[in-house]
């Protein structure tokens, strides 16, 4: 999948031939710093890129069908019905002149031949289901009544209403307190559980990621660094990029007197992208190729469905020494 953004500035080149697989009833968390193309991804996946974002290459194939060649009809249909998604910011995904019960409500009766009475109460149903108190005095609350934790429960059930099979959550634990983001992983897991949803997570928080995922896609600058299982991505995380996400993380079993590991430099611009790996102004394991070859592609190691982009890939015994080149 190849997706860009043409500005004043340059081409901003945010998806760079990104391939993912999601399982059924399978949750794959993307991760990452911001602006690494994690949301584009998944707007891209619904056709959904805001002006003056294209989908420039690839394909979204999902149950035989590559849902870019669909016509506009066809893939409203798609959104909502067959696959949910929950956007970043709950305060601008509502309606701030429509009710709660009246947005759940909207997607119902918008998919199903369903009376105004049944679909009320689907809706009720689902913000119970949502662990939300009191559904139907919830119900009848605008946006601005609610909190961020409420608000992020009603988008997500608005998302799950129709029992999508696939569900794309982007940050959906973003801005809300430890507590709240607990109950609604725990909402989440549960929903999974019960319809076999698959899910797409993408999220900055490597916690999140340990606590949901069953793969997990490291991305940089648009490209996809590492792609493996979660547990293989903690215990041991091959490409440089993810060893510094890691390292640069609180940990309890850190010494007090031990200094977090910051990674050095910044992100590289996506615009006019270099030919070379992006991440090799920052890379404390670069070696020449890395600065004569073109980026390297997403290679399968050891034999397993481990993926890595990188030309000199680490080894768990590399950390403490990449640690003191930093």
């Amino acid at each position: 999948l190849q997706a860009e953004f043409v500005t004043q500035d340059g081409t901003v080149k945010a998806v760079n031939r990104v391939t993912l697989s999601l399982p059924r009833g399978s949750t794959l968390v993307i991760t990452g710093e911001s602006g690494s193309g994690k949301s584009t991804v998944g707007l891209a996946i619904l056709n959904l890129l805001p002006h003056p974002g294209r989908i420039v290459g690839g394909h979204v194939l999902f149950k035989g069908r590559d849902l870019l060649a669909l016509a506009p009809e066809e893939m409203r249909r798609v959104r909502g019905k067959e696959i949910g998604i929950v956007f970043q910011d709950p305060s601008t995904g509502l309606n701030p002149v429509l009710s709660v019960g009246q947005q759940v409500e909207e997607i119902i009766t918008t998919h199903q031949d369903i009376s105004k009475r049944d679909a009320r109460r689907r809706a009720l149903e689902v913000l119970e289901q949502m662990g939300l108190p009191e559904p139907a005095d919830v119900a009848k609350r605008y946006p601005f009544q609610l909190s961020g934790g409420m608000a992020q429960r009603v988008m997500i059930a608005i998302a799950t209403a129709l029992r999508p099979e696939v569900l794309i959550l982007d940050e959906p634990t973003s801005a809300l307190d430890v507590t709240v983001q607990a109950a609604i992983l725990e909402d989440l897991a549960r929903h999974q559980e019960q319809t076999g949803t698959s899910i797409i997570l993408i999220t900055h928080d490597l916690g999140v990621a340990a606590q949901m995922a069953d793969d997990v896609a490291v991305m940089y600058a648009g490209h996809i660094a590492e792609y493996t299982d979660v547990r293989t991505l903690f215990q041991a995380p091959r490409h440089p990029y993810t060893w510094s996400l890691l390292a640069s993380r609180p940990r309890f079993d850190r010494d007090d007197r031990e200094r977090l590991v910051a990674i050095r430099g910044a992100p590289h611009s996506l615009v006019d992208l270099p030919d070379e790996c992006p991440f090799l102004p920052r890379c404390p394991k670069a070696v020449s190729i890395c600065r004569i070859e073109p980026a390297p592609a997403l290679e399968t190691i050891d034999g397993g469905g481990h993926r890595v982009a990188c030309y000199n890939p680490m080894y768990q015994q590399d950390a403490s020494q990449a640690a003191t080149e930093r």
